[in-house]
């Protein structure tokens, strides 16, 4: 069953799939009504039942959208409004969604309860975030990346600063998979997962992690940041402190390449993580990167169904 669970089991070439028809259909409908269907309608007759255990803006609004714009529709739901939120287990949730839906997506809490749905759902689940990664996030800023560039991502130097969260842990995945380099500039106790950064190493990927801000975006050609403090995670005054070093600021960029881009996987806390004049600034990528969810959302769809 081809899950989307996070980006080392695709493989390379399942991602470069996924990668360039996100780039060949965002191109297609240049100048279309945004709730215009994609000519071939790919997924006509299919529905993706999009499940939620946090809050969501982008993940909602490019998969809603996505399933759309291919002709398909959704079915919107919290994990309280459900049977789940009352005590059903997870395998008799999934055992049942696999007979109505032609696929699922899941934001959840846990990643081990995205793993339970997908061994027992027998249609293809998607990872629209967990505790441990955040693969669709990647894979649209690699996408902004090679359409900022005009060149394919491997080979390139990426920086990550700050929280060794599900976003550092799935950049990791991606730079052993792909081949770009990657640099990790973390506080000590906040490091990625051990078990992820141990099966990249196998996998040859060049990773680093360090231990400053300047060692980690030295020479870079992006540098990606997120949010310190994760939903469900309360404010610790001390989190915050450790993480102060790792801002990154028009200092810290000036430090990558001259054109360096600037991601975010949003929402932004300006003033923490980032300030304004980086954000809001000429080298930052944001708003494209939050439109390519859209696109990448529907070239993984299509891998899932079998369509690439």
């Amino acid at each position: 069953m081809p899950h989307f669970l996070d980006l080392a089991t695709p493989k390379a070439a399942g991602l470069r799939a996924i990668l360039d028809e996100a780039h060949r259909r965002k191109a297609a409908r240049a100048g279309m009504p945004r709730g215009a269907v994609d000519a071939d309608a790919p997924l006509a007759g299919h529905v993706l039942a999009m499940i939620f255990e946090k809050p969501s803006t982008r993940t909602r609004f490019s998969f809603d959208m996505g399933i759309r714009q291919l002709g398909g529709s959704s079915i919107v739901t919290s994990a309280g409004d459900m049977q789940l939120g009352r005590g059903e287990t997870i395998e008799d949730t999934a055992r049942v969604l696999g007979r109505m839906v032609d696929a699922v997506m899941l934001r959840s809490n846990s990643h081990s309860t995205l793993e339970t749905l997908a061994e027992h759902a027998g249609v293809p689940v998607i990872n629209a975030l967990t505790d441990i990664s955040h693969p669709c996030q990647v894979m649209a800023d690699i996408m902004t990346f090679e359409e900022r560039t005009g060149r394919p991502v491997a080979g390139s130097t990426w920086a990550y600063l700050g929280d060794g969260n599900n976003m550092a842990n799935s950049l990791i995945e991606a730079a052993s998979v792909l081949g770009f380099d990657l640099r990790l500039g973390v506080p000590h106790g906040y490091d990625p997962d051990q078990a992820v950064m141990a099966t990249a190493g196998c996998r040859g990927g060049s990773i680093d992690l360090v231990r400053s801000a300047s060692a980690a975006v030295d020479g870079a050609e992006v540098v990606v940041t997120d949010t310190w403090v994760s939903m469900g995670q309360t404010s610790a005054k001390e989190k915050l402190a450790a993480m102060m070093p790792f801002q990154v600021t028009e200092a810290v960029m000036a430090k990558a390449q001259p054109n360096a881009l600037f991601l975010h996987c949003l929402p932004a806390h300006r003033g923490e993580e980032v300030t304004a004049a980086v954000i809001d600034g000429p080298q930052s990528a944001v708003w494209d990167e939050a439109e390519n969810r859209l696109h990448i959302q529907k070239a993984i769809l299509l891998w899932c169904l079998g369509k690439l």
